[in-house]
């Protein structure tokens, strides 16, 4: 059985989606925090059990008769996220599993400037050191990322923020796609994947110019010192830990942690991955 995490999530539900199209649905199982948001899934004759990465006594039940486990990385802020992705990965390994995913980051190193891409580098160490066939998939950046800074660029005609760099930004469609044929045919991948990415990379005034093609209006990129963005962020009302979690993905991307293009996506699912535009219109629709 394919028990894939996180299957109420952005990206863990257009995962299972996707796998259902390629696999019988009696061979899914997916593991969720809340049974109840994953009631169709189960009507479709999916396996739906409750499993939560911070109450790893849970994940025995929902990963039990395991082929395959996807782990998608969990999201916490503050500390935690590498122990959470390591008790699902060892809870993978008590169930028999004899394959092992884990969504990780194309950036993933342990000196990034960006926290989540140390708690990625450590996570796949964790996963290497298991001695189970393993595929980490190095997602690009999510282009949904961008949905941040729509508001106050539609209201104010500015994307005020620190100095950047040039970003992959890669569509949830296109990861999710690539992921259930991974699962679905073991021999695509194996180990660390290339950089699972767009077929370009841009900053925030490309970016910027985007917005103003497809909103008709004029959207401008204004950069300012990190000193100053933070504090005005936090003038806004976001918690420091959150500030400085964001400034971080500045930092990085000035570096040139997120610059990197490759064809690894493209080669997998068949298909040139989508443009940053399809994911801009799609946030823009959600107003």
């Amino acid at each position: 059985m394919i028990i894939v995490t996180g299957a109420t999530g952005t990206l863990g539900s257009q995962i299972v989606e996707r796998l259902l199209e390629l696999v019988p649905a009696a061979s899914v199982g997916v593991s969720v925090r809340d049974v109840d948001k994953a009631a169709p899934l189960a009507a479709r004759g999916v396996r739906v059990r409750a499993g939560d990465f911070t109450d790893p006594g849970t994940l025995e039940h929902a990963f039990e008769g395991a082929g395959q486990v996807l782990v998608v990385s969990a999201a916490i802020r503050g500390g935690g996220a590498f122990e959470a992705n390591a008790a699902a990965i060892d809870a993978a390994v008590a169930a028999g599993a004899s394959r092992i995913l884990y969504t990780s980051h194309q950036a993933a190193s342990p000196d990034s400037l960006f926290p989540p891409q140390r708690v990625h580098a450590a996570t796949e160490q964790h996963l290497a050191n298991t001695g189970v066939p393993y595929v980490a998939l190095r997602n690009g950046f999510y282009a949904n990322a961008l949905g941040i800074h729509l508001e106050s660029a539609l209201a104010t005609g500015e994307i005020v923020v620190p100095e950047d760099g040039p970003v992959s930004w890669t569509a949830h469609e296109d990861l999710a796609d690539a992921a259930a044929r991974v699962l679905a045919d073991p021999t695509l991948v194996s180990g660390i994947s290339s950089p699972l990415t767009a077929s370009v990379a841009l900053d925030l005034g490309e970016v910027s110019r985007i917005l103003s093609e497809l909103t008709g209006r004029t959207i401008t990129r204004v950069t300012i010192g990190d000193d100053e963005w933070r504090a005005a962020a936090i003038g806004r009302g976001l918690p420091p830990i959150v500030a400085d979690f964001s400034l971080g993905m500045f930092q990085a991307a000035r570096r040139g942690e997120f610059t990197v293009v490759d064809p690894a996506l493209a080669s997998i699912t068949g298909r040139e991955p989508l443009r940053v535009e399809h994911t801009l219109r799609a946030l823009l629709a959600k107003g």
